[in-house]
């Protein structure tokens, strides 16, 4: 190696004298410095933060897998009481929850088959069914109030009672009038014996909006009341006719089931609702009571067991499952947060 005459290496190529090294471009490396560091730094983080993230989604599994063993161990636990493995005298208590349909929680198949496993079990002193109810469908409800009036016939030892607690409307209260007694709260909303049916129309809209309805039908009647199309009087005429047909059934299954504690007041027929007080006075409900209270004082038997269908514990822990590891993930991630309700 060559020394200058600074007694310093000499970076110079030997045979074209030009520098080994560009020493501009050590000076702009040398300024680059700053920035590679914070690349790897960004780097660093970014996989420190992945790390955090894959830990914190181990323990939430580990916490899910541990939450369904429990829920599972519980619902085989011997001893948990029910209505089918109860050996002593109790009071069968039935829930009916809700709008009254098809596939509902309150629907015919759940309710029926409460209905008679509470009506075969041994053990059973009488039954509450403990209704908060809007109504909902009077396929349904009549469904219900059929199989109530055949299990009392089957089983005359065994009284029915109803207990209203927020509200017994429509057809809760078509199912309810079925039951041997009616009990409720002061301030319970009772009644709504009648039927509706609602919808909009749109033809005005259309005309405004310059828009033309084409509706093509085979039979002079399909399309009737479409809210596109001008009202018909003889539409009218038969969806009331129908209507009254179907309020006249309600009528007659109350009017059977109140007997003559019913007062003589059209208004009952009405559509109006009461407070539980004034349907004591008016024949609806039979007295003021919690189920508490009728299991206690009017059956005599205060243990209840409640013999209302629900869903398997599991099935009701994995259905909502999603929902869970839907929120927890946007807790985590911080991806749609506030979304998933």
């Amino acid at each position: 190696m060559r020394v200058n005459e600074n007694n310093t290496p000499d970076l110079k190529d030997p045979w074209t004298e030009n520098p080994l090294i560009d020493e501009k471009n050590m000076k702009d490396e040398s300024n680059n410095e700053p920035w590679e560091r914070e690349l790897i730094s960004n780097l660093a983080m970014g996989a420190l933060k992945e790390q955090r993230r894959a830990r914190r989604w181990g323990i939430f599994f580990k916490l899910f897998m541990v939450t369904y063993l429990v829920v599972f161990l519980i619902a085989l636990i011997p001893g948990t009481e029910t209505g089918l493995t109860s050996s002593k005298p109790h009071t069968a208590i039935i829930e009916l929850r809700g709008v009254i349909a098809d596939n509902a929680e309150a629907s015919a198949d759940n309710v029926v088959t409460s209905l008679r496993d509470a009506f075969e079990a041994k053990h059973v002193s009488g039954i509450i069914m403990r209704i908060n109810s809007p109504g909902g469908s009077p396929v349904q409800s009549g469904y219900i109030y059929d199989e109530i009036k055949r299990l009392r016939g089957i089983y005359p030892d065994k009284r029915l009672y109803a207990v209203i607690t927020d509200m017994c409307a429509s057809g809760g209260y078509y199912i309810a009038s079925a039951a041997d007694e009616i009990y409720a709260d002061k301030a319970s909303i009772v009644g709504s014996i009648g039927v509706v049916m609602s919808g909009f129309g749109f033809v005005d809209s259309m005309e405004k909006l310059g828009v033309e309805r084409r509706m093509l039908t085979a039979g002079e009647s399909k399309g009737f009341l479409d809210p596109f199309s001008p009202l018909k009087d003889r539409d009218v005429t038969h969806i009331k006719s129908m209507l009254g047909n179907i309020h006249q059934q309600f009528i007659d299954v109350v009017k059977a089931g109140r007997g003559d504690r019913l007062k003589s007041d059209e208004e009952l027929f009405s559509g109006l609702v009461w407070t539980g007080e004034q349907s004591v006075e008016l024949g609806l409900t039979d007295g003021l009571g919690s189920a508490s209270y009728v299991a206690r004082e009017i059956i005599g038997e205060e243990k209840m067991v409640d013999y209302t269908i629900k869903p398997d514990p599991l099935e009701q822990f994995t259905g909502k499952l999603g929902i869970v590891m839907a929120e927890t993930f946007a807790r985590i991630s911080g991806v749609g947060a506030g979304i998933i309700r």
